[in-house]
C-alpha cells in the first residue's frame, strides 16, 4: 500500500515537507511503547502512535520505518519534525483513535507487522489451550 493511500484512508496530515508519498508499505504497527516497536514492529512498516516525543522518529530510524501516523491529533512539536524532515522520514496526524486507525489499514488489506497467528505458532497455543481448557471442564 503506498502512503498516499493510508493518508487517504486515515484523513491524515501530512507533516513534514518532500514526503514521498508514492512509497510503498507492506506492514503496519501500532503502539505508544517504544520497547514494544522495537521488539515486535517488522522493519518498514508505518508506525501508528500517540506518542509524539523525539524518541518515536528515533526508533523509527533504528527499524527504518517507512512513515509514522500520529493518531488521536496529536501533534509532534517542531524538533521532532525537523529531525524527520532530516532524515527523509514522513510523518502524518490522523484524527482517528489508534484503534480505528489500525482497523481501518487492516480492513483495507495492511497486514500488522507481527504477521500471522500461523507465522508465531500462535494456533497452536491456541489450540493447546483450548484443549487444556476443555479437558479442565470435563474433570
Amino acid at each position: 500500500m503506498k502512503l498516499r493511500e493510508i493518508i487517504e484512508l486515515l484523513d491524515a496530515e501530512v507533516l513534514t515537507r518532500n514526503a514521498d508519498l508514492d512509497r510503498e508499505v507492506e506492514f503496519a504497527g501500532a503502539s505508544d511503547l517504544m520497547s514494544d516497536v522495537l521488539a515486535f514492529t517488522r522493519p518498514g512498516s508505518v508506525l501508528l502512535t500517540g506518542l509524539q516525543s523525539i524518541q518515536v522518529v528515533r526508533t523509527a530510524e533504528m527499524l527504518d520505518l517507512k512513515a509514522i501516523v500520529f493518531v488521536r491529533g496529536k501533534r509532534p512539536d517542531a524538533n521532532t519534525i525537523a529531525l524527520a524532515e532530516e532524515m527523509g522520514l514522513p510523518l502524518f496526524v490522523s484524527s482517528y483513535p489508534l484503534y480505528e486507525a489500525c482497523g481501518i489499514l487492516y480492513q483495507a488489506g495492511l497486514p500488522g507487522s507481527l504477521g500471522t497467528a500461523e507465522a508465531h505458532g500462535w494456533d497452536d497455543l491456541m489450540k493447546n489451550r483450548a484443549v487444556k481448557t476443555a479437558e479442565g471442564a470435563l474433570e
